[in-house]
């Protein structure tokens, strides 16, 4: 679990594909992971056990949702039910928050 988590303190990891991803404040049943994209950068498409609210903060997103694809611009956001297929394309360079419940344990190795 991690309580304060200081914005100096951050270590980014390169996730491939013009993806950046930093863990935020989590514990074992919640999570919150800011994610900052290059223009061009896919997050293929793919599902998983967790649920997840996505909100952009920065850029331009078409985001496949099921077999919807939603364009998301800054204040946007989204719920994802467990096992939903979705992904991501950057269209402008930016910057997204998730919330992940329970915690994604993969993202700590």
């Amino acid at each position: 679990m991690r309580g304060l988590v200081e914005a100096q303190k951050l270590r980014a990891e390169r996730t491939g594909n013009g993806m950046t991803r930093e863990v935020l404040a989590y514990d074992k049943n919640l999570m919150m992971v800011r994610m900052t994209f290059e223009q061009g950068a896919v997050g293929a498409n793919h599902s998983h056990p967790h649920e997840q609210i996505t909100y952009i903060i920065s850029g331009e997103f078409e985001y496949t949702y099921g077999d919807e694809v939603l364009n998301m611009k800054p204040g946007d956001s989204v719920f994802v039910p467990s096992g939903l297929t979705h992904g991501i394309r950057c269209l402008s360079a930016g910057m997204v928050l998730d919330a992940f419940t329970p915690c994604r344990e993969d993202f700590l190795k």
